[in-house]
């Protein structure tokens, strides 16, 4: 009795599965394709303090009371002093490349740059400073965020993909999510 139930489980299992073709499942062409937008090694990895600047498209929030550290998405990290929260003051900005996500524990703040991971001391955040930087700790996404779409190939000999545009092309690209 058990074997029949066991075929009958797999017969079940194996009536879902069929052959795709490959051209059957493209997306549409319409004459518009992703292009990567790319940076060089430099240009991702450099990392700079400056003044505080206003928030133009805000992120993730930390609180470590009383200091807010708030991620500006592709762009940084803004700090600000929230003492008197009628009046918060924004001491200054982190400018990280890349950043999307940060997460704080204690005195250190971790931040993503692209596929790299920033450890910063923010024991005085007044004085904030790059403690680590550990390479390639964050997944490279070598496609853009979009489905039902078609893309240039990321060529990684022209640096790290920063963006993705959207451009009309005169043929269909290879790539395609």
């Amino acid at each position: 009795m058990n074997k029949i139930y066991t075929l009958l489980f797999a017969a079940f299992c194996l009536s879902g599965c069929e052959y795709h073709d490959r051209e059957r499942w493209n997306p549409a062409f319409d004459g518009t394709a992703y292009r990567p937008v790319y940076m060089n090694e430099e240009e991702v990895s450099k990392i700079t303090f400056h003044a505080g600047e206003k928030l133009a498209e805000p992120g993730k929030i930390y609180l470590l009371e009383p200091f807010l550290f708030i991620n500006e998405k592709g762009r940084g990290i803004h700090i600000i002093d929230n003492s008197d929260p009628a009046n918060p003051e924004n001491i200054s900005f982190i400018s990280i490349p890349g950043n999307y996500d940060m997460a704080a524990k204690g005195n250190w703040l971790y931040a993503d740059n692209y596929t790299d991971l920033l450890t910063f001391d923010i024991s005085n955040p007044r004085e904030v400073r790059l403690a680590k930087r550990i390479a390639d700790a964050v997944p490279v996404r070598d496609f853009p965020p979009h489905n039902g779409i078609y893309f240039e190939c990321p060529d990684p000999s022209k640096g790290t993909i920063v963006a993705w545009e959207k451009v009309d092309v005169s043929a269909k690209p290879k790539c395609w999510r």
